[in-house]
């Protein structure tokens, strides 16, 4: 996985220096989940592994991706199936969305209680870890009774 990671890495920064230039970080996180969605299927999966060349490939996520993908998106696909980095387009979302995050000061908190929360305590949760993080918080909240 680590080695993903590193893959990733330059694929995500270049994906959102561009978005942040062009104000189009929603339209690239999109595009990015869209894409990481297709490399995460099982067939396509079986595709990646095949000895498919760089072309069919491209040519594949960027049918199966239809008007998801701009022009700028499907030139990240073709550059990324030339560099036979199709794999890690999950983990590009995913490093995207992190800087996005960054970027907006949010973090995700994941909240498991034995009952569910009220209102008002979703709040009193939010606005500790709020001023405990300096960033905003978005609460997932789940019920565990065990």
């Amino acid at each position: 996985m680590s080695e993903l990671t590193t893959l990733a890495r330059p694929y995500a920064k270049a994906a959102f220096d561009f978005a942040v230039e062009k104000g189009e970080l929603a339209q690239w996180a999109e595009m990015l989940a869209f894409t990481a969605e297709i490399a995460r299927d099982e067939r396509v999966k079986h595709m990646l592994d095949a000895s498919y060349s760089a072309e069919k490939l491209a040519d594949i996520f960027i049918t199966v991706g239809g008007d998801q993908l701009n022009d700028f998106g499907q030139n990240l696909i073709k550059v990324m199936a030339e560099n036979k980095r199709l794999k890690a387009l999950p983990e590009v979302c995913e490093q995207f969305l992190a800087m996005r995050a960054e970027l907006d000061k949010e973090v995700d908190v994941q909240v498991m209680s034995a009952t569910a929360l009220s209102e008002e305590q979703q709040q009193a949760i939010s606005n500790k870890l709020t001023t405990r993080f300096e960033r905003k918080v978005k609460l997932n909240c789940s019920v565990d009774e065990a």
